[in-house]
């Protein structure tokens, strides 16, 4: 896999962690009251371990910045651009060139073979109508 698809699926990780954690700290809030106007929020329901809920928070947060570390290596590991701007405008057209040559070849490929193809089904018309006319009415 390459350096931009590792970036893009860590990437996806770190939003990944981001939504679980956020939805997890979310789910395992204890209910507060917003304002005094607002009834007193009914108490929590003490089904999960105190212990764990605790835990949980930092587990996904050490979990969240080992991924961004190893984004941060990702991106160190990108190789750097040599000559600025213009030299990387000058590679674009470069390869753009190379591109359109290749292009070209493949245009030129893909015509000899669709004339191919037009010899061949001439030939099995041929004889398929030279088989036919081998056979005797009846």
């Amino acid at each position: 896999m390459d350096i931009i698809s590792q970036l893009q699926e860590q990437v996806n990780t770190i939003a990944a962690l981001a939504f679980n954690t956020f939805g997890t700290l979310q789910r395992d809030a204890p209910p507060v009251r917003l304002s005094p106007n607002y009834p007193e929020p009914p108490p929590a329901n003490p089904t999960e371990d105190a212990a764990n809920v605790a835990e949980q928070p930092k587990q996904m947060s050490a979990a969240f910045v080992k991924a961004a570390k190893q984004f941060d290596a990702l991106v160190a590991a990108l190789p750097l651009s040599d000559g600025g701007e213009e030299a990387q405008l000058k590679r674009i057209a470069e390869l753009q060139a190379e591109n359109d040559a290749v292009g070209q070849e493949l245009q030129k490929q893909l015509e000899a073979a669709e004339k191919e193809l037009k010899q061949v089904q001439e030939l099995f018309n041929q004889a398929t109508d030279n088989c036919l006319n081998l056979k005797k009415p009846e």
